[in-house]
């Protein structure tokens, strides 16, 4: 990393909070150029939570089809109960 790729001492972005809140040391030595050592870790990392992001968005999916089939299935019980009820009368 160039000193021109730096960014400046002033702007701070919301990963670096993060990054900060982690490992005061680490945000530090990125601020100051130094490369991390262990980029296939965070490549690694990065894929697992793509991975859950994805896994998490179909559980929503599931979760409202499942509610749509629950009142779904509601709404099927109170037509033949109604349909019985009726034909008694």
């Amino acid at each position: 990393m160039s000193p021109s790729d730096l960014p400046s001492p002033s702007v701070i972005r919301a990963s670096e909070i993060g990054q900060w809140i982690y490992c005061q040391r680490a945000w530090w030595l990125s601020r100051q150029g130094y490369a991390n050592q262990n980029q296939s870790q965070l490549e690694e990392g990065i894929v697992a939570h793509e991975q859950h992001a994805r896994d998490v968005a179909k559980a929503h999916v599931t979760r409202e089809i499942a509610r749509y089939l629950l009142v779904l299935s509601l709404l099927l019980l109170i037509a033949v109960f109604l349909a019985s009820r009726l034909s008694l009368l």
